[in-house]
C-alpha cells in the first residue's frame, strides 16, 4: 500500500478535524453526515474528563486500508455503519463470538495488530426493549424485514429466548437464509423450529395470536413511505407491543399506525443511544451509569427534535 494514497483527513466530513492533542475515535459509513454519534461519545467524554473526540469519515472505497490506517494513526476505536458493517470482518484480527453469529460488526477495539469487532446494536437493541417493559423471552414475535439491521435483531431473539419468530420479508428466500442460520445457531430439532419465514404476501399464514412486532426495514426513513412489507392495517391488531429501528422521523407510519391501535411502542433512538454506549465502555473499560446515559439521551433528543 501507498500510504501516501490513504489520508484519513481526507476522509473527515465538514465540521470536523483530527485534533492532534486528542484521542481521536470515529465512525466509518457512506453516508455519514447525518451521524448523531458524535453526540453520544464527546458529551460522554466530556462528562467523564477524557480528552477524546469522536470524528465521522466518509469512507467510499478501500475500506481495509482505511481501518489499517486507524490502527496506525492510534484511533483509539472506530464504529462502523452501512454499508460496511458485513464486509469490515475479513480486515480484523478477532472478531467477539457474538458477532460472528450475527455476521456483522459495528465496533472496532484496538488490539494486538489489529482491531476486534464487536457488534453492541444487538445489546443496544435488547437494552432499549426490556427498559420499555417488553418481553423477549418466551414471547412471540414477528419481524419485519430480513436484511443487515434484522440479523442483530434475530440473534438477540436466539440469545435471549424468544418462543417462536416470524420473519416477515418481501424476498422470501432472504427470509429463509436468516431463518436456516439462526434455527442452526439455536440447535432446534428438526420438528420444532423458532424461526419461520414468512413472504410477505403470504403474512395470512402466521397464526393468529399476540406478537412483539420489530420492524427492522429502511421503509419509514422517507416522508412519504407507507407502511412496511404489510399495507393491510388489520395485520397490526397482533400487536401486543412494536418497536421500530428507524429513528428519525421520531414516528414512522408504522408507529403511528401503532399509535392509533393504542398500541405500546418505541422507536429506535434508545438503541442508537445504548449501542453507543455500549462501545464507549468497550473503548475506555469503564462503565456508564444509567443516570449518565439519560443525560446523553437528553441531549440526543435536543439534536433529534431539530431534524
Amino acid at each position: 500500500m501507498n500510504n501516501n494514497e490513504i489520508n484519513l483527513k481526507d476522509k473527515v466530513i465538514e465540521g470536523y478535524e483530527l485534533a492532534e492533542d486528542k484521542e481521536i475515535l470515529g465512525i466509518f459509513g457512506n453516508p455519514i453526515k447525518h451521524t448523531l454519534s458524535p453526540v453520544i461519545h464527546d458529551n460522554l467524554s466530556d462528562m467523564l474528563g477524557l480528552n477524546e473526540r469522536y470524528i465521522p469519515f466518509q469512507i467510499e472505497e478501500r475500506l481495509g486500508d482505511y481501518v489499517k490506517a486507524a490502527y496506525e494513526s492510534q484511533i483509539l476505536g472506530l464504529n462502523i455503519t452501512v454499508p460496511y458493517k458485513e464486509k469490515v470482518i475479513p480486515y480484523l484480527v478477532d472478531i467477539d463470538e457474538d458477532a460472528e453469529k450475527i455476521g456483522a460488526v459495528n465496533t472496532l477495539v484496538r488490539a494486538d495488530g489489529g482491531y476486534k469487532g464487536y457488534n453492541t446494536d444487538m445489546e443496544g437493541l435488547y437494552r432499549s426493549v426490556t427498559e420499555a417493559g417488553f418481553e423477549i423471552k418466551d414471547n412471540n414475535i414477528i419481524m419485519l424485514g430480513a436484511g443487515g439491521a434484522a440479523r442483530a435483531v434475530a440473534y438477540m431473539c436466539v440469545k435471549y429466548g424468544a418462543k417462536k419468530v416470524y420473519i416477515v420479508n418481501r424476498t422470501l428466500e432472504k427470509a429463509e437464509k436468516l431463518a436456516d442460520d439462526m434455527n442452526m445457531i439455536k440447535k432446534d430439532n428438526a420438528n420444532e423450529k423458532t424461526f419461520i419465514p414468512i413472504a410477505a404476501s403470504d403474512y395470512i399464514r402466521i397464526p393468529n395470536d399476540r406478537y412483539l412486532f420489530i420492524q427492522s426495514t429502511s421503509i419509514g426513513l422517507n416522508a412519504d413511505d407507507g407502511l412496511p412489507l404489510v399495507c393491510d392495517e388489520n395485520f397490526y391488531d397482533m400487536a401486543d407491543a412494536a418497536v421500530d429501528l428507524i429513528y428519525n422521523p421520531e414516528k414512522t407510519k408504522f408507529l403511528e399506525v401503532m399509535s392509533k391501535k393504542k398500541i405500546p411502542y418505541i422507536n429506535g433512538l434508545k438503541m442508537l443511544l445504548y449501542q453507543g454506549i455500549i462501545a464507549f465502555e468497550y473503548w475506555n473499560n469503564v462503565k456508564i451509569s444509567q443516570d449518565m446515559s439519560e443525560k446523553i439521551y437528553s441531549e440526543l433528543k435536543k439534536y433529534y427534535s431539530n431534524k
